[in-house]
């Protein structure tokens, strides 16, 4: 009886390799599509605020959900340690400053892992539950993928800021917004990866 013949290891690497493509490139259209359809909730509360610096109009945001009283407390993290208080007060509207003197924590985390671990330790000082989180569209998932790892038991609710120099809506036609969006979802799913771990579990997270 004739033996089967196998199918050399090249063809099944190749295929194998082939299938990662595909599926690479689905889910960063998948990822593109989810950036680009995202909005803020139109009331959110929760018990404090996380900015994750990058932008003014990421800080802008904050400050004015604070001053709503759509939260108690309100962390910039990322915060360049030469920056003070008072210099970010003069960057900012005048009807915002008077919670920024009263109502905000900074903090100098220098990447998005750092900006988890802070906002952690800033969350058990604090007792709180329940988080907006506030940061650039396409950093959105990501942010929420290293917070929720840190904070399982934290409800984050995602408001995302879209930068008004991107063109997501066409974003395959843009150079510069498709390999912004592809170092982006690189980096997501490096983060997503590390959710993986024994040590971490996935975050209850809302808005995600």
């Amino acid at each position: 009886m004739a033996s089967r013949k196998r199918k050399p290891v090249w063809f099944a690497a190749t295929a194998l390799a082939g299938s990662l493509v595909v599926g690479l490139a689905i889910g960063f259209i998948a990822f593109a599509r989810t950036v680009t359809v995202a909005a803020p909730p139109v009331d959110p509360r929760a018990e404090g605020i996380v900015v994750l610096t990058g932008g003014t109009a990421r800080i802008d945001g904050a400050l004015a959900l604070l001053a709503e009283g759509r939260a108690q407390r309100l962390l910039i993290s990322g915060v360049n340690p030469v920056v003070t208080r008072e210099t970010l007060a003069e960057t900012v509207e005048d009807g915002v400053r008077p919670v920024l003197a009263c109502c905000v924590d900074l903090d100098h985390a220098r990447d998005t892992i750092e900006n988890a671990s802070e906002t952690q330790r800033w969350v058990e000082e604090q007792g709180f539950r329940s988080l907006i989180v506030v940061t650039s569209d396409y950093h959105m998932p990501r942010s929420m993928a290293e917070l929720g790892g840190t904070m399982p038991d934290v409800e984050l609710i995602a408001f995302p800021v879209s930068n008004p120099d991107l063109r997501l809506d066409d974003w395959w036609r843009d150079s510069a917004t498709f390999g912004l969006l592809a170092r982006e979802y690189g980096k997501f799913l490096a983060a997503e990866a590390r959710q993986l771990l024994p040590i971490t579990r996935p975050a209850r997270a809302a808005g995600r």
